[in-house]
């Protein structure tokens, strides 16, 4: 009896993640995916008897929908030019602060990491003011040097530019310790057999450093994917989706049309295309990550 409640003691001490894990994260998905099969709205909650089944029109609607396919593409926009900058500066930041000899370097690191645990809500709010056309800080520069004033947030293309750079700014943090935390695991043995061998700092950065930082450059790039396919704050407070739905995310389309249309059902068809799309996406990062590892 006494070996039995021994080995039915982890049970007990796991039990209330996976009961919560449940409550808050699979039974959600679960019901999510019954109504993307609905056409429920705000007046089906109310009355269930109302709401029908009409198959897999949502997701077909939602597929044929222009501005959906521009959230896709705005999406996109932000992936392709948002992670390799994240992984960049973060990776370049963690070099300088690593390897820098001056102390103002250990000071960096609370100086980038502070805007990665500061509220997005109030760091989209006051970066809305720094790109004011009339009043902002970086036009007011700008008018120093006598160039003309930029449309930061009234222009399609710059204001996806400027949307990428607060979430960049934002994102720099968190994966900069991911990077020193990793750099900081990289025995020196490996750097002293290079310089007597007379490898230059180049060839110790691209031979040594780098490839010595795969996982962390690989995990890195899932999360920082995975963020930015989900991009949603930066452009819901600061541009609303505009202008001419040129910021509208994937994440913000779901928005507004659950929780400002209250069409629940198309968009929880929305939500479940975008979670196929981040499966995929992950799993072919997975894929070239394992031929890298076995070649």
């Amino acid at each position: 009896m006494k070996s039995i409640i021994n080995n039915k003691t982890p049970y007990f001490f796991i039990a209330p993640a996976i009961i919560l894990l449940f409550l808050f994260s699979l039974l959600p998905i679960f019901v999510a995916l019954i109504i993307s099969f609905t056409d429920i709205d705000l007046a089906g909650l109310a009355d269930w008897s109302t709401i029908n089944f009409i198959g897999l029109q949502n997701y077909t609607d939602v597929l044929s929908d222009e501005i959906f396919i521009k959230s896709i593409l705005n999406t996109l926009f932000y992936v392709i030019f948002g992670v390799p900058l994240v992984i960049i500066c973060s990776l370049g930041i963690a070099l300088l602060i690593n390897y820098g000899k001056a102390r103002i370097f250990k000071a960096f690191r609370a100086v980038f990491y502070m805007p990665s645990i500061t509220n997005v809500v109030a760091v989209a709010v006051v970066w809305s003011y720094l790109y004011n056309p009339q009043f902002g800080l970086f036009n007011y520069i700008l008018e120093l040097l006598h160039i003309p004033p930029v449309p930061w947030l009234q222009h399609p293309v710059m204001a996806k530019v400027s949307l990428i750079a607060l979430a960049l700014w934002r994102a720099i943090g968190i994966n900069m310790i991911i990077f020193l935390a990793a750099l900081q695991g990289i025995p020196k043995t490996y750097y002293e057999a290079a310089q007597l061998d007379g490898a230059s700092d180049w060839k110790q950065l691209t031979k040594i450093t780098i490839p010595l930082l795969r996982y962390a450059i690989f995990f890195v790039s899932i999360t920082t994917m995975i963020g930015w396919l989900q991009f949603f704050e930066e452009p819901f407070i600061m541009t609303k989706g505009g202008p001419l739905d040129s910021t509208t995310s994937v994440a913000l389309f779901i928005y507004r049309n659950g929780f400002q249309l209250s069409n629940f059902g198309y968009a929880a068809a929305g939500s479940f295309i975008l979670f196929i799309a981040i499966i995929i996406v992950t799993m072919i990062q997975f894929r070239l990550q394992k031929k890298d590892v076995d070649y």
